[in-house]
């Protein structure tokens, strides 16, 4: 029996060892793999690793190649088959040789049966999201946003800055801390805005409040924040109270297609919303943002774009199963195509992709820092994704896949846009 074990646990390694050669072998990015008997493989054995996946049993490579998509490799993670240990942002980089290569029907079949030699893996347990409703209906939509934002605000009070700001900051230079990097975020988003004292501010998606509190605070405003999550706006209305501001801001649990108050605000803003529209609702999206406007009225929708140039994503997504339920990504094209047909003029375009690579490094090095408290908080699968979708992300920008975007818009009033002739009112003192 013992000598069967040990034939056994040594053809398993062998299979997983051929599986990697087959697979990753060709693939340049210094990286190592360490098997659950504590053997390494790395394709480029002389370098030093990058990052290492540790898998954990025999039946690893199987759950993580069988099928081979983005579910199976994300699944695989989160459920604590295998590991990264080192920069978890660059092992994405191996992830994408794999996902985009095209594998001949040979090389498959091959994969197969040597995928088939390694024990059978038992099923994971169901954590996806399950929405019910017409797909972008203000039910479903309400559903999609409390499987991803009503969580905990503990868990991401953990990670996020002082603020709670769950959207990409705007640092003066990488060694910047994130708490001032997203103060500078919201300063400048209202400077974009020219928000003026007592003018009326409608935030779209307002998350935890930080940017209508600032609003109000600092530039006067009457600021008012909607969002689809309970749990955002229960802690808001407690920080607004907290900090004397509940006669100049507020936040109500609420649809923007709901609004129904026309002329009524001086300025909209929308940030990290946009994403949860839907390419198919874009134009009633921009249109409702333009009847609320008064004539001369300003808008800055800030969202993640796809890049038009993207391969199409092979298999089911990630993101969509376990984070962002029927969230969308469109090309920066359509979402300034669709503010056109509602009648905004686009006063300015900004692509912010870098300073979001840097936000979800942070986020990602401060859910390390505090792993075993967000781990009771709300338990260690959830953690798992969310380790994962931020530093996948994190690649995403990095390398162009993704980018993210402020577009800054006016209602032309009789044709008059009000704006000043030059940039100098968005970098006082001459700096970001």
């Amino acid at each position: 029996m013992h000598e069967r074990v040990m034939d056994a646990g040594t053809h398993g390694r062998n299979v997983a060892m051929e599986l990697l050669e087959a697979t990753m072998g060709s693939v340049r990015t210094p990286f190592a793999v360490r098997l659950w008997d504590g053997t390494v493989w790395s394709p480029t054995p002389h370098t030093e690793p990058r990052f290492t996946l540790v898998l954990h049993h025999p039946a690893s490579l199987r759950r993580m190649f069988l099928p081979l998509n983005q579910i199976s490799l994300g699944s695989a993670y989160v459920y604590g088959d295998f590991d990264i240990e080192g920069d978890r942002v660059a092992a994405f980089a191996l992830a994408d040789a794999l996902l985009d290569r095209t594998w001949r029907w040979r090389e498959r079949l091959a994969l197969g049966r040597l995928l088939l030699q390694l024990p059978g893996p038992g099923r994971h347990e169901g954590r996806g999201a399950m929405l019910t409703g017409p797909l972008h209906s203000r039910v479903r939509d309400r559903q999609a946003i409390s499987f991803h934002y009503d969580i905990s605000n503990d868990f991401y009070r953990l990670w996020l800055d002082r603020r709670m700001v769950y959207s990409c900051a705007y640092f003066a230079d990488e060694s910047e801390d994130l708490d001032t990097a997203q103060e500078r975020k919201i300063d400048y988003t209202c400077r974009k805005l020219l928000l003026q004292p007592g003018e009326r501010l409608l935030d779209i998606g307002c998350g935890w409040g930080a940017l209508i509190m600032h609003a109000a605070r600092r530039y006067g405003a009457d600021a008012t924040g909607i969002t689809l999550s309970a749990a955002q706006a229960t802690l808001a209305t407690e920080r607004i109270a907290g900090e004397r501001l509940s006669g100049r801001c507020r936040v109500e649990v609420r649809d923007y297609r709901e609004m129904e108050e026309t002329g009524t605000f001086d300025k909209v803003v929308s940030i990290g919303m946009v994403e949860h529209v839907g390419r198919r609702r874009l134009e009633e999206y921009f249109a409702r943002a333009w009847r609320l406007l008064r004539p001369g009225g300003i808008f800055l929708n800030h969202g993640i774009a796809e890049s038009l140039t993207n391969p199409p994503t092979r298999g089911p997504s990630f993101i969509e199963r376990y984070v962002f339920p029927d969230g969308e990504l469109v090309p920066i094209s359509e979402t300034v195509q669709a503010a056109e047909a509602a009648g905004f003029e686009v006063r300015d375009l900004e692509s912010l992709r870098e300073h979001y690579a840097l936000t979800l490094r942070h986020w990602v090095g401060r859910l390390d820092a505090a792993w075993e408290e967000a781990r009771r908080c709300i338990d260690e699968v959830t953690c798992r994704i969310w380790r994962l979708y931020m530093a996948g992300s994190a690649h995403g920008f990095a390398t162009g896949r993704l980018n993210l975007y402020q577009l800054l818009l006016v209602k032309p009033d009789r044709g008059e846009s009000r704006f000043p002739l030059t940039r100098s009112h968005l970098y006082p003192g001459g700096r970001p």
